[in-house]
């Protein structure tokens, strides 16, 4: 099984939800991407994955170039924000679906409450990858 998820920094929601993938069943090949990859994973995507015992840090964020000639069973795209937009993937996909979340780099406030603001969104992503996985994946492999 092969899954590619999508977004426009790849560098926090994509990154977690890559993470939270690979620690449902380490045999699929799960990748991330996004149309205008940050230059590093975000420090607090890192930091709040860390707290559930999930190691990111030596995830990069992607350009959508790189898997362009790639086949995918999945292509997952994951913004959430009505001010943002999701990359379109052309590549050979035999699925393509959309499970939004709030971008957690939009977070304002105080340290602790952007701290707060990632956590929310990585549970959010970590139930709503556990749903996908639990309904589409499992039952096939």
């Amino acid at each position: 099984m092969k899954l590619l998820i999508l977004c426009t920094g790849n560098s926090c929601r994509s990154q977690m939800a890559e993470g939270f993938l690979r620690s449902f069943d380490n045999k699929m090949e799960v990748y991330s991407a996004g149309t205008s990859p940050a230059e590093n994973t975000s420090p607090n995507a890192i930091l709040v994955m860390k707290e559930l015992g999930l190691d990111i840090t030596n995830s990069k964020p992607e350009n959508i170039n790189r898997y362009i000639n790639d086949d995918f069973d999945y292509v997952i795209t994951v913004c959430g924000g009505a001010n943002e937009s999701c990359p379109t993937f052309i590549g050979n996909v035999s699925n393509r679906i959309h499970i939004g979340f709030d971008d957690p780099a939009d977070a304002i406030g105080s340290r602790e409450d952007i701290i707060k603001e990632f956590r929310r969104i990585r549970d959010e992503i970590r139930y709503g990858f556990a749903d996908f996985y639990n309904d589409k994946i499992k039952p096939f492999l």
